[in-house]
């Protein structure tokens, strides 16, 4: 089985700072690890990722405010949001991807209050 725990969610005033963490069990090493969001209303969709060389990508509207970085051995992976508004209030999930399949946490509740 393959579980994917979230930490570090909360609340935050605009311009305020929160850092997400993710740990994954599994029997095997991800090829990638990603964070996505899903706002009230709207579709999941991906912050940032991160492959196995260690390669971060990133949405436009986060790109210069956060920051991801993984450890596919250790299956860890961060994502530092800096400089939070309040459009980026959402369910934060982490997610993994193997060969084809992707596996996601249970989510994390991301709050920034203008």
């Amino acid at each position: 089985q393959v579980h994917l725990v979230e930490s570090g969610g909360g609340l935050v005033q605009a311009g305020g700072s929160l850092r997400l963490s993710c740990a994954a069990r599994s029997q095997f090493v991800f090829n990638a690890m990603a964070w996505y969001r899903q706002a009230p209303g709207k579709s999941r969709e991906l912050v940032a990722a991160v492959n196995s060389d260690g390669f971060p990508t990133y949405v436009d509207a986060v790109k210069g405010r956060f920051s991801i970085s993984g450890d596919n051995a250790k299956k860890t992976v961060t994502l530092e949001m800096n400089n939070l508004q309040p459009e980026d209030t959402a369910v934060y999930y982490c997610n993994g991807f193997y060969l084809g399949a992707n596996f996601w946490g249970q989510g994390t509740q991301v709050t920034v209050s203008s």
